[in-house]
């Protein structure tokens, strides 16, 4: 059994967009934004790719 991370953290934006680490920052409080949940909340790798057009098999290589 593979284990995958559900949770994405702004370093793994920066390595799937190659923008800085504080460009994925600034896109993970924009996801946040437009799903309506609070800075505390945790975006998933799901929640990620469907805002920015991508699949959770494109990116899930970035990921281990």
């Amino acid at each position: 059994m593979v284990k995958t991370r559900v949770i994405i953290y702004p370093k793994d934006v920066a390595l799937i967009t190659g923008r800085s680490e504080r460009h994925g920052r600034k896109l993970l409080a924009m996801v946040r934004e437009r799903l309506g949940k609070t800075r505390d909340q945790v975006v998933t790798v799901r929640e990620f790719c469907e805002y920015m057009g991508l699949t959770v098999e494109e990116v899930a290589p970035w990921l281990m």
